[in-house]
């Protein structure tokens, strides 16, 4: 039982949610989910940095291109005029460019939190990476109602507060990018016992 306890997650709080002020609102909803905070620092990244955290895949890159073509459907746009192509690779490229140049475009709260079912958990609180469509009550939801069809008319990427780990692969990879050993730290909560 104490390996599952020990699931670590990485969650940015990025430039969007440090330049709002609510940074520890963020930290507040893990920590009230029964997640332990177990690494933080205030960073500001570059723009190589970022691009060693992304790694885009061409699966990655095709299903953000394919989101965006799906919103340009939606909202009756054409992507060939809006984004100089209809490719949900090269959509993807230009996306991931985009992110790039906003998570290094200003401070950023990296955290490790640390317990049972950490990726998953934080995936929920976190809500859906469109904010126009996360439910009340996740931080994208409550924090942001930024939309794919606003972020492509303004050049930009979806602004939605937060980054979560998606799977505990990517996790590990991610932590290790972001913190040295010694930056993670073990301690007991004095709620443990309460809630396990």
């Amino acid at each position: 039982m104490s390996n599952l306890l020990k699931e670590q997650t990485l969650i940015l709080a990025k430039p969007d949610a440090v330049q709002r002020g609510i940074v520890g609102e963020i930290i507040q909803r893990f920590e009230k989910r029964g997640l332990k905070l177990v690494g933080l620092k205030l960073v500001k990244p570059t723009p190589a940095h970022i691009a060693k955290h992304y790694l885009p895949t061409k699966e990655q890159l095709e299903g953000m291109g394919n989101k965006t073509l799906e919103s340009f459907k939606k909202y009756g746009k054409d992507p060939v005029k809006e984004m100089g192509s209809d490719n949900p690779y090269k959509i993807g490229e230009i996306i991931h460019k985009w992110n790039i140049e906003f998570l290094s475009s200003g401070p950023v709260v990296a955290m490790v939190f640390e317990g049972l079912h950490a990726v998953e958990m934080s995936r929920k609180i976190v809500g859906s990476t469109i904010p126009a469509n996360a439910d009340l009550g996740t931080i994208r939801g409550d924090f942001s109602v930024d939309s794919p069809a606003l972020a492509n008319k303004n050049k930009r990427t979806v602004r939605n507060i937060v980054h979560a780990s998606g799977s505990i692969p990517e996790a590990k990879r991610e932590i290790s990018h972001w913190f040295s050993k010694k930056e993670i730290f073990s301690y007991k909560r004095a709620d443990e016992d309460t809630i396990f």
